[in-house]
């Protein structure tokens, strides 16, 4: 366990003085300075900061990455910016996405015509299978 010590005068003798929203508030002897200890931050699995980055360059909104990994969409843009990464800039395409199990993975991929006029990339999110397909838009004629 890692040693408390004052962030004023890094005095390392020091009182407990109550609990201040749930974290104990310590109160140093040398200075009288009142301070609570940090929160640890929630660490989240490196494998749900792997997967939304792929999703996000894959095209998938924010908002959508947390309704599919229930991860905040706050949280996905800070690391997109922490790891300075830059979504796609092709706008003639527009992923779509679908959750399948095994079977119906199985399923679609026995169609021959599952992905005429589309690319895709399939994913595992835990026992399941998130399929991306790319579509191209279609320009209205005014």
């Amino acid at each position: 366990m890692q040693e408390i010590v004052c962030p004023k005068c890094k005095h390392d003798v020091l009182i407990k003085s109550g609990i201040v929203k749930g974290r104990q508030r310590f109160r140093c002897k040398k200075c009288d300075y009142f301070f609570t200890v940090l929160k640890e931050g929630k660490n989240i699995d490196p494998y749900y900061v792997i997967k939304a980055l792929q999703l996000y360059i894959e095209g998938v909104t924010l908002r959508e990455i947390e309704r599919i990994l229930g991860v905040s969409h706050v949280s996905v843009l800070n690391w997109v910016k922490k790891y300075n990464v830059k979504a796609p800039e092709n706008y003639e395409y527009h992923p779509t996405y679908t959750v399948l199990n095994h079977t119906e993975l199985l399923s679609f991929f026995s169609s021959k015509d599952s992905l005429k006029g589309a690319g895709c990339i399939i994913t595992e999110l835990g026992d399941k299978f998130m399929m991306i397909k790319w579509e191209r838009f279609r320009k209205s004629k005014v």
